[in-house]
């Protein structure tokens, strides 16, 4: 089981210091004690209502590449106070990764205020997900409505699904653009046709070519 070790304290001066040290002697014993391997300590010096935090952003991070079971912290209010703790919990925990505490002597046990908060902000972002994905399904479907063919348009059809399609179509950015399908939907519409570009991909292409056409005019 791997862990990482988190500690904060909330100024610089002396006796924070010594703080700081015998939060991360305490957490190595609590990780000894429940078979933990520590692939990485992060110590820090910041108020816990701040959430610009160069070892909050190590955290995340090493979440994404050390694949951590867990997270040592002295207590909850040492990832953060106020709605930063509660943005950083919720980022912890839909992540799987577990979040054990020298006060809790193990895993932690939310407050019910923090349980039900964390449970409206999961539903609010499930929901905002469902938007999402109804809002490039709609524009898709006006896409078509509005003249897009990709089997007569596109380029590149005879490649097989599973490859990337490297060709961005700009004809068919420009006409969907002008039939005014935002960035978004225009580029969730080509990558449902099979093509793998961005929204910052089709947004670019479509300046290059006001730029081509702009430099076009100057020069007739």
């Amino acid at each position: 089981m791997k862990a990482i070790i988190y500690c904060r304290v909330s100024t610089t001066k002396e006796e924070q210091e010594t703080s700081l040290k015998r939060q991360k002697e305490e957490l190595m014993k609590l990780a000894a004690e429940n078979g933990m391997e520590v692939v990485r300590i992060i110590e820090e010096q910041a108020s816990g209502y701040e959430i610009d935090r160069e070892g909050v952003f190590q955290l995340l991070d090493d979440m994404k590449t050390l694949k951590p079971d867990a997270i040592l912290i002295q207590d909850e209010t040492r990832i953060g106070r106020g709605n930063a703790k509660i943005a950083l919990l919720h980022c912890i925990l839909k992540e799987g990764v577990k979040i054990y505490t020298i006060s809790h002597k193990g895993e932690l046990e939310l407050s019910e205020a923090d349980s039900m908060v964390l449970e409206i902000v999961s539903i609010v972002e499930e929901y905002q997900r469902k938007i999402h994905n109804l809002k490039i399904k709609r524009g898709m479907k006006r896409a078509v409505q509005n003249g897009f063919k990709p089997e007569k348009n596109l380029k590149n059809q005879h490649i097989p699904s599973g490859k990337e399609k490297k060709v961005v179509p700009i004809e068919e950015i420009v006409r969907l653009r002008k039939n005014n399908l935002t960035f978004l939907e225009i580029a969730a519409t080509l990558k449902g046709f099979g093509y793998d570009v961005s929204k910052a991909t089709v947004h670019r292409r479509y300046q290059e070519y006001l730029r081509e056409n702009e430099n076009k005019q100057h020069q007739s």
